[in-house]
């Protein structure tokens, strides 16, 4: 035990953050992704919390690594997006989970998104719903994420959707299914007004729930040609997460622990 106590304190550890949810194929998914991310490095301490509905919580997931030995941990938001988890939530429950802690560390990684390697799994998706990279000229695509309050989230995904236009797609339009318009099945529709012969609509949310339920039979209600799965455990969102881990180690810790 000793051993692999001295071994943890040496290097930081990974918390995968995830939203949690009361769908079981949530943390089934998020689990998925982080053994690929232990897959990928396998020195690396990868553990997993979530800030509702499922366990670990941030709190269990912080003592069980500070009890372990871990005095360093990168805190990676399993989110898309810098909306209000991003910019709150997550600092607030950590800030908590760590003030009785001594010397411990925390550093809050930056959110998956925008990254190319995000893009990359979308057209992975879509690649496995039927789609060819010889669709691309004659496919409208609508880029359907969750939704949010957050106006910083919301121009994110509108311009993303406006680089991937780029790519070379008929169209890309942005969609949410929650919190702000327009909805799924209305950029369905109104890409089909425009004479769009094909259109697919792309998930941009991680692991299944009530949203992308949402966001599917949205599509399917306006007659989407193609819906492609979510993002998932991807090995594109493995090679990311690493990267936003990667980048969060040398940056200054955001979180010094208070004294007991």
């Amino acid at each position: 035990m000793s051993a692999h106590v001295t071994h943890s304190t040496q290097a930081p550890a990974l918390l995968v953050i995830a939203h949690g949810s009361r769908d079981p194929r949530h943390a089934a998914t998020v689990h998925a992704l982080t053994r690929r991310v232990r897959a990928l490095r396998p020195g690396l301490r990868v553990d997993t919390a979530f800030l509702d509905f499922d366990t670990p919580t941030v709190d269990q997931a912080v003592a069980s690594l500070y009890l372990s030995g871990v005095r360093d941990i990168v805190a990676l938001p399993l989110l898309l997006t810098r909306a209000f988890h991003a910019k709150s939530d997550i600092p607030a429950v950590l800030a908590g989970a760590t003030s009785h802690l001594p010397d411990l560390s925390i550093r809050i990684a930056d959110v998956l998104g925008p990254s190319p390697l995000l893009l990359a799994t979308l057209e992975r998706r879509l690649w496995e719903a039927g789609l060819t990279p010889a669709d691309r000229a004659t496919t409208g695509v609508v880029l359907a994420s969750a939704g949010s309050s957050d106006p910083e989230a919301i121009a994110v995904i509108a311009e993303i959707a406006r680089e991937w236009r780029h790519t070379g797609w008929c169209a890309v339009r942005p969609a949410f299914a929650s919190a702000v318009l327009p909805r799924t099945e209305d950029a369905v529709r109104a890409l089909r007004a425009e004479g769009v012969r094909r259109i697919a609509v792309a998930p941009y949310v991680i692991a299944p729930g009530r949203l992308p339920d949402r966001i599917t039979a949205g599509a399917e209600a306006a007659g989407a040609d193609v819906i492609s799965a979510v993002l998932g455990p991807s090995p594109e969102l493995a090679r990311l997460l690493l990267h936003r881990f990667d980048a969060a180690t040398v940056s200054p810790a955001r979180i010094p622990a208070l004294a007991a």
